[in-house]
């Protein structure tokens, strides 16, 4: 045997070798069938590194009744809970204009003025205008600080000052034109915008009705109502499951209903399957794991190992969790039909065994053919 022959033949013995130790470290194979995943924080120290155990959490018919249960004896918000009731009487502001009647006086009528043939739909309401200070003007009675009162509050009051200078005065008060308060509804609405609030009272259903209603992207599980820099998040369908029921929530002046998209809450599909994607939860937020793998195409049959079916939840925060499912058998896709997925989890198909040997070698044999290489040159 030649010189060549013999280099050339040591060299593959060589990295058939280094081959089969390297199916053992080559990167992300511990995540194959292990006990538990390793995750180093921080930067590395040779003198102590910190390791983190994330267990993996098998999906059988316990867990999946476990979630259930959880998810069905959760109580409302204490609050989300808060939010419902009756709805409180309209209280005026600035910018409103109230509408003042003193009857068998018409001498105070007008006060109130009477709108001219000219008067253009811009121009203000006849009567009698909230100051940016809250208060109003009203002929022998002064000031009258009415701003955060309803109109029964402000009648008494006029009917108490009335009374020094009239015998036994009827009033009458009402809101000409309502100004001060509004709320806005954004998002994924036909028309979003802001709505004026009026003494008929707004709930929480009526507003997004008169906003168009949801869009067809609208993720209805995660609503959010900003109301004094607080934010509630409401879940309509889980509202109405669990007998409560949105139109029971009355908006109040100065409050924000953000309705997200459906993309927001998107579940990442990858690994091998026939269409990595990222997969939309249904209208009413709710999304399967054979959903979710479903829609990526399901798995490779070239390439996929059934066996191998993770879910990563919380992969961004410090107690990220892992659930493995081996999808093998009819019993197992039952219950990825009723594991429940979450807001940004991500659904990963592993490789077969065969699948892993093969890309190992593809990786090894371009360094095998340059050494072949570069010995024939040194020749």
């Amino acid at each position: 045997m030649s010189s060549l022959g013999f280099r050339t033949g040591s060299l593959v013995v060589f990295a058939s070798a280094a081959l089969l130790a390297g199916c053992g470290s080559v990167p992300g194979q511990r995540m194959i069938v292990p006990a538990s995943v390793q995750d180093t924080g921080g930067e590395f120290s040779t003198e102590a590194a910190q390791q983190k155990q994330i267990p993996i959490t098998d999906i059988n018919l316990a867990l999946v009744r476990k979630l259930k249960a959880d998810e069905d004896g959760m109580a409302l918000p204490q609050d989300v809970s808060g939010l419902f009731g009756k709805p409180a009487p309209y209280r005026v502001g600035p910018g409103d204009v109230l509408q003042i009647v003193v009857w068998d006086h018409p001498e105070l009528a007008a006060a109130l003025g009477q709108p001219t043939q000219t008067s253009r739909t811009s121009d203000a309401i006849p009567g009698f205008l909230i100051d940016e200070s809250g208060n109003v003007q009203f002929p022998y009675a002064g000031n009258l600080h009415v701003a955060g009162k309803d109109v029964a509050t402000i009648q008494r009051e006029l009917l108490q000052r009335l009374g020094k200078v009239y015998q036994k005065p009827e009033v009458t008060v009402r809101v000409a034109s309502f100004r001060n308060a509004q709320v806005m509804i954004d998002g994924e609405v036909r028309t979003p915008g802001s709505q004026s609030v009026n003494d008929v009272p707004m709930s929480l259903t009526n507003a997004i009705g008169l906003s168009g209603g949801f869009t067809a992207t609208a993720d209805r599980s995660r609503v959010d109502l900003i109301r004094n820099s607080h934010t509630y998040a409401l879940n309509f369908d889980e509202l109405i499951r669990h007998g409560h029921n949105p139109a029971d929530i009355y908006l109040q002046a100065g409050d924000l209903v953000q309705v997200p998209a459906r993309e927001d809450s998107g579940v990442y599909v990858m690994g091998e399957v026939n269409k990595p994607a990222t997969v939309l939860p249904l209208r009413n937020g709710s999304l399967t794991l054979s959903q979710a793998v479903s829609d990526g195409g399901s798995f490779d049959s070239n390439t996929a190992s059934a066996q191998q079916l993770f879910v990563i939840r919380g992969s961004t925060s410090d107690s990220p969790q892992i659930y493995h499912l081996d999808a093998t058998s009819p019993v197992a896709m039952l219950l990825a039909n009723q594991f429940e997925l979450q807001p940004k989890d991500i659904v990963y198909v592993g490789q077969g065994g065969l699948v892993r040997f093969n890309r190992v070698l593809n990786l090894l044999l371009p360094a095998i053919n340059a050494a072949v290489t570069g010995v024939v040159v040194s020749k």
